[in-house]
């Protein structure tokens, strides 16, 4: 297997959900400085508190972006605790490629974004 598998190419040249939200309930920016990725998660809490927008932005490799915006598309509909409780494997399992040590923090840095984010949301009114 590739390491950049067709599917994560896709994502990677045409990514969904890419771009920012003008007035997110919550968002979050961070980076990896051993690469130079970086990723910014906006979210849209509706009046019920779930996520009904999730957008991202920033530059990075294939694996950290298309990640991300595969990421962006399971948090619709999912509240802020929720998102908190997405862990590694669902990550991992996204991506279905073996992730090395080294590309561990490419392919994690939009979850703990994202989870960041969502710490920071506030329902709409």
């Amino acid at each position: 297997m590739e390491l950049y598998s067709e599917i994560i190419l896709d994502y990677f040249k045409n990514p969904v959900n890419k771009g920012i939200i003008a007035e997110p309930s919550g968002t979050c920016t961070e980076h990896n400085p051993l690469c130079g990725d970086k990723i910014r998660v906006d979210l849209v809490l509706d009046k019920k508190g779930k996520v009904s927008e999730a957008k991202f932005s920033g530059e990075g490799c294939a694996i950290s972006q298309a990640a991300t915006s595969m990421l962006t598309e399971k948090l619709i509909g999912k509240t802020p605790a929720q998102i908190k409780k997405i862990d590694n494997d669902e990550i991992y399992k996204m991506l279905n490629i073996p992730i090395s040590p080294g590309r561990v923090k490419c392919a994690l840095l939009g979850l703990v974004t994202a989870k960041k984010a969502a710490i920071l949301c506030k329902k709409t009114k």
